[in-house]
């Protein structure tokens, strides 16, 4: 595995270096790359009609330099023609835990996964993930109010109290989610809200239903909690426990039914 890094674009014009990975290649059962790795393998020819992925901030100019790969810029990580390529550091733990996975099988890498407090599984692409930190970089006027709102999203906090907080009306609070956020208040919150009851369906305590979540977050019933889960994270509650946990060292499996 090449891990990426500013030393990359350095390594990738130095003759020896792509004439080793040349050498290696063929006597590894697999070669890949985290992150701008691939820029390395790209530059040493060992990524050629293969697709790949990189970390989105350096898709195009993956694409614009070599275009003799097919480059992905939403895939967390991809196997094409016996060659791996990962997004960004997580994307290259994601990577791992799925050649821990297809060499000794789900159990195993799902007590890692845990043990690293990770997905087994993430769903989605990495454009998901990278979004929440563009808004907390973009935040603008907002960000005294997003930290508390981080703080503690189970308050009601109500339209008019946050545009006391930035102390404008709630129109132009709800412009300023649109300038800054390309959202409303209303629909950032009960992301912050989502978030909390997703880690509350890793907690390794007493599981608790989905009833007592929504309450507990502000999230309607269960049935909203449950239609709001699909339609942000792309999987159902039960589903998300399933990808996470370990078969037998899940402590979630007898609430199942909660679920």
């Amino acid at each position: 595995m090449v891990a990426g890094g500013s030393g990359v674009m350095q390594q990738r014009d130095i003759a020896a270096v792509k004439q080793v990975l040349g050498e290696i290649a063929p006597e590894v059962r697999r070669l890949g790359s985290i992150c701008s790795g691939a820029f390395l393998l790209a530059a040493a020819g060992l990524l050629d009609g293969c697709r790949v992925t990189t970390h989105w901030r350096h898709a195009p100019q993956l694409a614009e330099e070599y275009p003799a790969l097919s480059v992905e810029p939403d895939a967390l990580y991809i196997e094409s023609n016996g060659r791996y390529t990962s997004a960004g550091v997580t994307a290259g733990i994601d990577l791992a835990l799925s050649l821990v996975e297809a060499d000794h099988g789900a159990d195993l890498a799902g007590r890692v996964a845990r043990e690293l407090v990770v997905f087994l599984q993430r769903p989605g692409g990495q454009s998901q993930f990278s979004e929440i930190l563009r808004h907390q970089q973009e935040a603008g006027p907002l960000r005294r109010l997003l930290d508390q709102l981080h703080a503690d999203p189970s308050v009601d906090h109500g339209l008019e109290s946050m545009a006391d907080l930035v102390a404008v009306s709630t129109r132009h609070l709800t412009r300023l989610f649109r300038r800054h956020l390309n959202t409303t208040p209303g629909a950032y919150l009960t992301q912050l809200r989502l978030e909390q009851a997703r880690l509350a369906l890793l907690s390794k305590r007493e599981p608790v239903s989905l009833e007592r979540l929504a309450q507990r977050w502000r999230l309607g019933g269960a049935e909203q909690l449950r239609r709001q889960f699909q339609r942000y994270y792309g999987v159902s509650p039960s589903v998300y426990r399933q990808r996470f946990a370990s078969s037998h060292t899940d402590p979630l499996q007898e609430s199942a039914s909660c679920l």
